[in-house]
Order: C-alpha cells, then sequence, then structure tokens
C-alpha cells in the first residue's frame, strides 16, 4: 500500500495529484515556523538519495522529521515517461559500488531496467598516438567464475529515471517525510537566540519558514547553503564545454558483440565519449573548446553525426582540420552542408588510405551486416542520426568546498552532492561521488542517533567530513591530472602517457585493480588517483630528462612498475 507522505503548498499542488492522494497537501501560516530534525535543500539526485537513505533506515524514519525544499516541480519527474527509442540525454554511470547503495536503500527496484544498459567493457585511447586501454569487467575476480555476460563494470541510466525511482521509493516509505516542491528558499538565516547556538531559519517564497536541527546543502554549484555556513570554495572554470546528445544507430551486426562498450578518445580539445544505452541507441558526451562546442550545437544535427563519426574514427590531423571548417563557417554565419563535408572527409579517408571496408570509413553504410571485418569493435557503431532536441551545452569546472560542514555562525549546515565538489566528466564519477557522500552521511546519522547524539553537532558530522573529504579529493584531483596531461601537445608529455597506457593495458591486474577502485568491484576509488598520479609522475620525469639530457627508458619503466607494485600488489595480496 502506498503511504501519502508528501506535502506542497496547496495552492500550488496541483488538484489531480492532491486528489490522488500522491501529495498531502498542507500549509505554512504566514509569521510561523516549524521544527525539523533534517531539512534538504534540493531535490536532484544526491537530495532524493538522502531522503530516501534516511527514509530506509528503520531507526533514523522513527525517530527523525526531515523536510526537503525544491524549486521545481518533482510531481513532473515522478510521472515523467518517455517511449523507447527516445531517451533523455542526460545519462549516468551508476558504479557497481553505488548501486549496491541504491539496492540497500530499495530505490534500485524502482528503476526501469528496460532503459539501463549495462557496461561489459571500456575502450579509452590516445588521438594523437591512438595507444589504448581496454578494461573488460570479465577481469573482474568477483565475476571470474561466474556468466561472463552477467558481469558490468558499471550500468548507464538517464538521470530522470534515477530521479524517478528515488520519489516512487520515497511514496513506499513511511515516516515523517515532507516534500515541499516549487518552493524557493528566499534566504537562510541564523536563530536569534541566546549564546549563538540557534539553529538556521530557512524562508522560502511561499512566506512560510522551516527550523533545521541539521541544513543539508544537496543544492548544487551556487550553493546557499554553502553561501550561509561561510564555506569556501576553491577552483576554476574548465577552457571547454560539453556536448550532449542522443544518437541513433544500427545494431551490432550477428557476428558482433552487444552495444555494451563504451568508447573514450582523447582529443587535444578534449575527451569524447559514446555511452551505450540501447542495440540502437547511445549517449554523446563531447567535451571541446568553446568556440567548437557551439559551432557543433548550431550546426545541421547530419553535420554533427559526421563529426562524430569522424571523430573516433580519423586521425587527429584530419579531425582538427574539420574543426576548422566548421568554425570558420559558424564564425562567418553561415552553416557547410552535410554532402560537402561528406565530400571532404572522403577525400581525407583516402588520403589516409582507409579502406571502405575498414571501420575506420566513418561513410559506409556496409558494416552492419555481413561478416564485420577485423576492427569492428574498436570504434564504435556508425551514428546514422541524432534525436530532435537532444543536443545541447554547458560549461564544465573544477570545485570544491574547503570543507563540508558549517562550524560556528554556519554551524547545523552539510554539504552533499555538487554543493561539495564538481568535477569534469570525463571519468563519469560525479553522480558517484555524491552518492558515496548520501550513504556516509546516513550512516552518521544513524549513528548518532543510536548514541542519542545530537544530529547536528559537530561531533556527529565530523566523521563524515573525515570519511569523504579526502575520498572525493583523490578522485577530483585524479580526474583533473589526467585532463591536464591528454590536452597537452607536447611530444614527449604524448610519448609517455602513450608508452604508459599500452604497458599498463599488458597487465590484467593492475586493469582489474583499478576497476575495482573506480567503483566497478568495491566503494574505494582510489585507483584512479594512482592511474594519474603514475601518469603524470612518467611525463613530468620524462621532461625532466630531456632537459638534463638523460635517457627516458629508465624513468617509464620505474613509473610503470611503481604503479604495478601499488595496485597489483594490493590486489593479488
Amino acid at each position: 500500500m502506498t503511504i501519502p507522505i508528501h506535502r506542497t503548498i496547496l495552492r500550488r499542488a496541483p488538484r489531480s495529484l492532491c486528489e490522488k492522494g500522491q501529495i498531502r497537501c498542507r500549509g505554512f501560516s504566514a509569521g510561523t515556523f516549524q521544527d525539523f530534525d533534517v531539512v534538504i535543500v534540493g531535490g536532484g539526485p544526491a537530495g532524493l538519495a538522502l531522503a530516501s537513505g534516511l527514509g530506509s533506515n528503520k531507526l533514523v524514519r522513527e525517530s527523525v522529521k526531515v523536510a526537503l525544499v525544491e524549486a521545481g516541480d518533482l510531481s513532473r519527474i515522478r510521472d515523467w515517461t518517455l517511449s523507447r527509442p527516445t531517451y533523455s540525454n542526460r545519462v549516468s554511470s551508476i558504479t557497481n559500488a553505488s548501486r549496491v547503495f541504491l539496492e540497500g536503500i530499495g530505490a534500485w527496484a524502482h528503476i526501469d531496467q528496460s532503459r539501463t544498459s549495462p557496461v561489459r567493457e571500456m575502450q579509452v585511447w590516445d588521438g594523437l598516438s591512438d595507444a589504448r586501454i581496454v578494461f573488460d569487467a570479465t577481469d573482474l575476480p568477483s565475476t571470474s567464475d561466474s556468466n561472463p555476460e552477467s558481469s558490468e563494470m558499471a550500468r548507464l541510466t538517464e538521470n530522470l529515471n534515477l530521479q524517478r525511482a528515488l520519489l516512487r521509493q520515497l511514496d513506499s516509505v513511511g515516516g515523517s517525510l515532507e516534500l515541499l516542491q516549487k518552493v524557493k528558499v528566499e534566504s537562510i538565516q541564523r536563530e536569534d537566540k541566546e549564546g549563538g547556538h540557534g539553529w538556521p531559519l530557512v524562508r522560502l517564497s511561499d512566506g512560510s519558514t522551516l527550523r533545521a536541527r541539521l541544513l543539508v546543502g544537496a543544492d548544487g554549484f551556487n550553493s546557499p547553503v554553502r553561501t550561509f555556513a561561510g564555506i569556501a570554495s576553491y577552483g576554476w572554470s574548465y577552457d571547454t564545454q560539453a556536448v550532449v546528445a542522443t544518437l541513433n544507430h544500427p545494431p551490432r551486426g550477428a557476428f558482433q558483440g552487444p552495444n555494451h562498450t563504451a568508447y573514450q578518445r582523447f582529443l587535444p580539445t578534449g575527451p569524447i565519449a559514446f555511452l551505450p544505452l540501447s542495440p540502437t541507441v547511445s549517449s554523446l558526451v563531447w567535451s571541446t573548446k568553446p568556440p567548437l562546442a557551439a559551432a557543433l550545437c548550431n550546426s545541421d544535427p547530419a553535420v554533427l553525426a559526421n563529426l562524430i563519426n569522424v571523430a573516433f574514427r580519423l586521425p587527429e590531423v584530419s579531425v582538427r582540420y574539420l574543426h576548422k571548417l566548421i568554425l570558420d563557417a559558424h564564425d562567418s554565419g553561415r552553416s557547410i552542408s552535410s554532402e560537402d563535408l561528406c565530400n571532404e572527409i572522403a577525400f581525407r579517408e583516402r588520403s589516409h588510405q582507409i579502406s571502405e571496408y575498414s571501420a575506420y570509413a566513418s561513410l559506409s553504410s556496409s558494416l552492419s551486416s555481413g561478416v564485420p571485418p577485423s576492427d569492428a569493435m574498436l570504434v564504435p557503431p556508425l551514428v546514422t542520426s541524432i534525436q530532435s532536441g537532444s543536443i545541447a551545452s554547458f560549461p564544465l569546472r573544477y570545485n570544491h568546498a574547503e570543507t563540508y560542514f558549517g562550524e560556528g555562525a554556519g554551524s547545523r549546515t552539510v554539504l552533499i552532492g555538487d554543493a561539495a565538489h564538481t568535477i569534469h566528466p570525463l571519468a563519469g564519477q560525479g553522480l558517484n561521488l555524491g552518492l558515496g557522500d548520501v550513504e556516509c552521511l546516513v550512516r552518521c546519522i544513524a549513528q548518532s542517533i543510536s548514541c542519542g547524539g545530537d544530529i547536528g553537532s559537530y561531533t556527529a558530522l565530523r566523521p563524515y567530513a573525515a570519511e569523504r573529504y579526502f575520498a572525493n579529493h583523490k578522485v577530483m584531483s585524479a580526474i583533473d591530472k589526467l585532463h591536464k596531461i591528454y590536452s597537452s601537445t607536447l611530444d614527449p608529455i604524448v610519448w609517455a602517457r602513450s608508452v604508459g597506457l599500452e604497458v599498463i593495458n599488458e597487465l590484467d591486474a593492475v586493469k582489474a585493480a583499478l576497476m575495482m577502485d573506480a567503483g566497478a568491484g568495491s566503494p574505494q576509488r582510489s585507483g584512479w588517483d594512482l592511474l594519474a598520479g603514475s601518469i603524470e609522475g612518467i611525463a613530468r620525469g620524462v621532461g625532466s630528462a630531456r632537459i638534463l639530457g638523460q635517457g627516458v627508458g629508465g624513468i617509464v619503466n620505474n613509473g610503470i612498475s611503481e604503479l604495478a607494485r601499488k595496485l597489483g600488489g594490493r590486489f593479488l595480496g
């Protein structure tokens, strides 16, 4: 039986929802406030996961009164539906570690599995040297004795599918949870109380006020909660924009594997990723320079489809030339036609002696039938069209709060998800870091309650910050290093990173440990830090050796040996 636990402001709640009993409709009187043990600001994946996590814990559910505040209309997400093969353009990779957490709180059971896709293999390569590393889920020790087809490193799904599942999970649990949707946070102030120990007062756009024992900021990069707590953050904007789109393509041929491989190529302008969603649909995440991102988004979708195909196939020199054609046309206020672009691509394929029967022929249409070429699985399927309205772009940044909880005048506040940290999407770890925050915070709140403690106190929140800050910082710094290393076109750096990648690709134990540390087999994620640190060390050593006129072979060998010792030794031991 569904228990109606949500509440919104009566004048804002759709009448149909009130009649259905999905939302408990109540209002606040102006000038009054209500007390809550936990007030969560933000109804994105992190905020909804925290509310679900608190509701799934029996001790917390029976002891804590929770309110979640969201400016948007969550009822639209609860009722969201798309008929296949149409997919949303915002997709996340959910690691096995994150999936275990979602299963534990009961949310995974509400995921529409038909709108998810396993990632059983990842192919990542250098756009300049073509050095490649392949991760295969069958190499994970936990699946080595089981059915290889059931093993996976992660599962891809639309963000809306996850948010809808979390909302449905909230519908299925009892407890003192109130959902306030379509109301904005107008201001947050400290309660005027003797000794300065008052609780945060959250004033909403409908005139109501919430008093929070613990105020949780799940409110994104421009977090009002973080501002109220006086928590500084550091970071920078990358000189890149992410272009996302939903791609249509033919299914893999009868002699090929299913569309369960994620592809990523590191171009000097940024990485381009091809993420499988179904046999005939995949998602694009292309990080590139802002002028090129604007030109791509304003191009004819057929032109963009061709550019996506060549970005995974042509040598970088030709990719760069085609990008210049698009940029010049965009800057002059005109557009290049798909026919003209295809003629230029055909010329360049002939110049590079790419056979029309090769998987690297981006204009061939004969690869989906018959016996595929030997290199068919080295590149993604050819994009035939882009789903209407799915092309979008947004800026990328690195940002990390100096601490995850407030003290002094900002006490009784804590940050999770993007309010605490934002990272480059090249490794798909942003959502997973946020879910890691949620899992830890739920555990700390439950521990505080079991000991009779104050969930908003320094004592209760300190373990959360101590555990999550360092774990997140390692992943964030590692991904930032990888971004910077692969943005370089200097010959010594390209050579060093390529040799390092190719050697690591031959070390199955090291790759398995990397996958496990990245969340494919365990909740630890330090493998990203070790990989980036080792490649960076090799590159730095090569640069120093060239300056000093020394050899570089020993530096590369030492760097790879150190990575193998750290990862492989721990994995095997």
